[in-house]
Formats: C-alpha cells, sequence, structure tokens
C-alpha cells in the first residue's frame, strides 16, 4: 500500500461531535476523523455502498472560506483517506465536511478545531506513575 500521507507533523485529531452519516445513491458513508497535519488534512471514512467501491466525494470549507484542494484518495476495503492541502490557518475554529454527490454540495458534519499556532508539536507522553510517586501496595 502506498503512503499518501505527505511529511509534516500530525497537530491534531477531530472527532466528529455527532454521527457524521451521509445516505445517497452513489455512497453510503460516515467521516470518522479528520487529521490536522503541519502540512495537510487527512479525512477518514467509512464506506458502505451499495454500488460497490464508490469513492465518497466531498469538500472541506472552514469558516475563513480557505479553499482546500483534494490531493490523494486510497481505499482499503470499507476504509477511504483522503488528502487536502493545505491545513488549516490559525485561528481556524470550524471545519465543515460537505458531500458533493449531488447537484449541491450537502452538509455532513461539523467539527470544532482547538486553538492552535504554527509551533504546536506533539506533547511528550508524561512518565507514568510521575516522578517520586509511589504505587500502593
Amino acid at each position: 500500500m502506498r503512503n499518501i500521507i505527505p511529511k509534516g507533523t500530525l497537530r491534531q485529531m477531530l472527532l466528529p461531535p455527532t454521527f457524521g452519516l451521509h445516505l445517497t445513491r452513489a455512497a453510503d458513508f460516515t467521516v470518522l476523523s479528520v487529521e490536522v497535519w503541519s502540512t495537510c488534512l487527512v479525512v477518514n471514512i467509512h464506506v458502505e455502498s451499495a454500488a460497490g467501491n464508490a469513492i465518497p466525494k466531498i469538500v472541506v470549507e472552514d469558516h475563513w472560506g480557505t479553499a482546500y484542494h483534494f490531493r490523494d484518495s486510497v481505499s482499503m476495503g470499507s476504509r477511504n483517506i483522503q488528502v487536502f492541502r493545505p491545513s488549516v490557518p490559525p485561528g481556524t475554529r470550524s471545519l465543515t465536511i460537505r458531500s458533493t454527490d449531488a447537484a449541491e454540495a450537502r452538509y455532513v458534519v461539523s467539527f470544532a478545531v482547538p486553538a492552535m499556532h504554527d509551533t504546536d508539536e506533539l506533547e511528550p507522553v508524561p512518565e507514568y506513575p510521575p516522578h517520586g510517586l509511589r504505587r500502593p501496595a
């Protein structure tokens, strides 16, 4: 399997606040998550389609009106991963996924985006138990 995720740092994993199910004649799919990388967005989709291996056609929008461009897609069984560029600009509050398999783009799900800065990096995993503390016997 080819690696479609561009180089960069994983900054956030966004989970939908509601069940992001979308039903159409072309494909039934659920948006599972959006990964915010320093260089792109990765949309993780579960596809349940009567049409076989239909790939959902989606667009990503934010409250700034940023144009996110589709870069690549890969399917593994019922899972479809789609990559969009650029990454979210600092100060982005929300991302919305819309399906474009109909005449007009239809709402699927929105994600709240926590405050991020250009310098955000992954936090190191804290030591457990914290240094100097003992577990009870």
